[in-house]
């Protein structure tokens, strides 16, 4: 499946290459130009971004398309995925926890921040109630719930562990715990 997939992202890549290759009419060179062309590209452009007046000119621009309200939701839900996704994330303040469900089932979530905005805080009951992120399985969404933080039982599961468990529906597991499973599931058959 990876060899499938990356292949698939090397014949994509090499296709856009070869198109940009197209533009200035010059033939396929060889199998993988266009990908080692847009490589190429891409390592230019992180360059370019690097240097200070293209990188203010880049913040410039982004401050200008901020002033649009609907550019500026998109852009900062992206970038908020993309920093809470990243593993340089300073902000590892994301709590696993379990929620208690009312056929005695539990939804695996995360407390997202322990700061409740103020209309809802004003809307709310009394209580101590939190954020708490309950991601869909193969997919980049998920619910946000206000939960009190008394109906929540604290997991001691990292961030990362437990979002990628959750989704994949359950199929990945933490490292060694398939090992241990393994070990005691021969433990028993050899009692037996």
């Amino acid at each position: 499946m990876s060899i499938w997939l990356f292949w698939s992202l090397f014949e994509s890549l090499d296709k856009v290459g070869n198109f940009l290759f197209g533009l200035f009419h010059i033939t396929e060179l060889f199998k993988g130009a266009g990908f080692l062309l847009i490589l190429t590209l891409l390592f230019i452009a992180g360059l370019l971004f690097s240097v200070s007046p293209i990188a203010w000119l880049y913040d410039f621009i982004i401050r200008q398309l901020m002033r649009f309200p609907f550019f500026k939701t998109v852009y900062s839900s992206i970038n908020d995925i993309a920093s809470l996704m990243s593993s340089d994330n300073k902000n590892k303040g994301q709590q696993t926890v379990l929620v208690h469900q009312a056929n005695d089932s539990y939804v695996i979530g995360f407390i997202m921040s322990d700061d409740m905005p103020e209309p809802l805080a004003n809307a709310l009951p009394e209580g101590d109630w939190v954020p708490v992120l309950f991601p869909l399985s193969y997919q980049i969404a998920g619910v946000t719930t206000l939960v009190k933080r008394e109906d929540l039982t604290l997991v001691d599961w990292s961030f990362e562990e437990a979002m990628r468990y959750n989704l994949t529906a359950g199929i990945s597991t933490p490292k060694g715990k398939s090992d241990k499973n393994t070990k005691e599931e021969t433990d028993i058959l050899s009692d037996s």
